[in-house]
C-alpha cells in the first residue's frame, strides 16, 4: 500500500521510513510531482497538520498524511508552539530559532518543555483521523550534538543524559514525538 506524506523534508521522510512495516511504501510530495509549498496558516498544531493533509487530498485524492510539530516551553506559556519553525522570523533558520529560544530562557530556572507532533491522516474515501505524540524534556543552556534537526541540539528528553542531537536516528526514533504519533498511525492502518 502506498501512503503519501505531505512533506518535502527529507529528514522527516528518512526518520519515518525507518519505522514503517514492509507492506507500506512511504512517499513524499516530490513523488506526487507536488513541488509548491503547502500553506501552514492555522493557529494550532492540529490545524496546520489537517491543512497540509487536506491540501494534498483535494489535489490528488490519495491516502495521505501531514504532520505539524511544535516545541512548547512551559516558562514561555507554550511558545514557540505552532510558530516553532519561524520563531526567529520567516527568513531565519533553526540556529536563529535556537539562539532566540536560549536568549528568552536565559534567566529562567524552569526549563520544562515538550515536543508535540500531530499527524492527520485522510484515507482514500476522505475520512480524517488525528494522532498525537508527545516527548517531554527540558531545554538545556547551550546547543549540544550534531545529529537531528530543528531544536534537537537544545532538547534533552526526560530520563536521558543526551539531547536528541546527540542520539543516532534509531535512538531518537525510539523516544521522539513524531515516532510516537506515527506509531499510532501505523497501528491504526493495521486495523484497516
Amino acid at each position: 500500500m502506498k501512503i503519501y506524506f505531505a512533506t518535502h523534508n527529507t529528514n522527516k521522510l528518512r526518520e519515518l521510513r525507518a519505522l514503517i512495516p514492509e507492506n507500506l511504501e512511504l512517499l513524499g510530495l516530490d513523488d506526487l510531482g507536488l513541488h509548491e509549498e503547502i500553506p501552514e496558516t492555522a493557529d494550532t498544531i492540529e490545524g496546520n497538520s489537517a491543512m497540509k493533509t487536506r491540501y494534498v487530498f483535494e489535489k490528488h485524492g490519495v491516502a495521505c498524511f501531514g504532520d505539524d510539530t511544535g516545541l512548547e516551553v512551559e516558562a514561555l506559556g507554550g511558545a514557540p508552539g505552532v510558530y516553532s519553525a519561524r520563531y526567529a522570523g520567516p527568513d531565519n533558520d533553526s540556529h536563529a530559532n535556537m539562539d532566540l529560544l536560549l536568549s528568552n530562557l536565559k534567566n529562567e530556572e524552569n526549563r520544562k518543555a515538550r515536543f508535540k507532533t500531530v499527524i492527520t491522516y485522510i484515507d482514500n474515501q476522505g475520512h480524517e483521523y488525528q494522532f498525537t505524540g508527545i516527548a517531554k524534556g527540558e531545554i538545556i543552556r547551550e546547543k549540544t550534538g550534531a545529529q537531528g534537526f530543528g531544536y534537537d541540539p537544545v532538547f534533552l528528553p526526560e530520563g536521558e543524559d543526551r539531547t536528541f542531537a546527540e542520539m543516532s536516528a534509531a535512538e531518537k526514533n525510539a523516544r521522539s514525538h513524531r515516532a510516537r504519533a506515527f506509531e499510532q498511525l501505523i497501528q491504526f492502518l493495521k486495523t484497516k
